[in-house]
């Protein structure tokens, strides 16, 4: 009886693939389940039931339980087992774009500071322009300085100064002698006399110094700027 069952088992048995090559996972389906023991020969994949997955890297029939399961060979019969050729390694060509990328973004970043250079060199700033001063605080600005600095002809400059004011204000013109001037001041005016005539002295008698004290009649001149009319 138990050699029946064993030929049944035989007979019965599929194999799939029914011609595996070396390597190939190969199924073999039995009538009923068995106990498989391990084997040189083959490996066990898995196993569930009467269903037996096996695998063998040797080409040569093998047995699993009676059932002889043919193997064929990868290889051709009068393969010389010698090592294919190899081809060349492809040569890979040195990466470039990255170096041209730094390249480019350099010269970008010189570019923008040679033009940020260039436009703080070249590009005209907005002139300030100073507030304009009316005749009044011109006059007393020129005044003032006289009294600070020793000029050496303060006379004559302060007579000058008070012709330019006059001609400002009171549409005397700066052109005016002495002698045709004086005629036309009122007489609040008086100091303006004393100006001209102590500047025309400097200006016009051989070493010529007023005898006048500049600081009195300098601080009566500022009255002028006061004095419209």
């Amino acid at each position: 009886m138990i050699v029946l069952a064993f030929v049944l088992a035989a007979v019965t048995a599929t194999v799939s693939p029914p011609e595996p090559k070396v390597g190939d996972l190969i199924t073999i389906v039995f009538p009923a389940p068995v106990t498989i023991e391990k084997s040189p020969s083959f490996e066990v994949v898995e196993q569930v039931g009467n269903r037996v997955i096996v695998r063998t890297f040797q080409p040569e029939p093998f047995t699993v339980n009676d059932v002889v399961v043919p193997v064929k060979s990868v290889l051709a019969p009068d393969d010389a087992l010698a090592p294919a050729p190899l081809a060349p390694p492809l040569e890979v060509p040195y990466p470039r774009a990255p170096f041209l990328a730094i390249a480019l973004a350099a010269f970008a970043a010189l570019a923008t500071w040679l033009a940020v250079w260039w436009r703080a060199k070249h590009v005209a700033r907005p002139a300030i322009v100073a507030p304009s001063l009316t005749a009044e605080e011109r006059f007393r600005n020129a005044v003032s300085a006289l009294r600070r600095d020793e000029h050496p002809r303060r006379w004559a400059a302060l007579a000058d100064e008070t012709r330019a004011f006059l001609a400002a204000t009171r549409q005397l013109g700066s052109e005016l002698t002495t002698h045709e001037l004086v005629p036309q001041l009122a007489a609040r005016d008086a100091v303006v006399e004393d100006i001209l005539r102590h500047g025309d002295y400097e200006k016009f008698a051989p070493g010529g110094r007023p005898a006048a004290d500049f600081e009195e009649v300098a601080e009566k001149a500022l009255g002028l700027a006061e004095i419209r009319g």
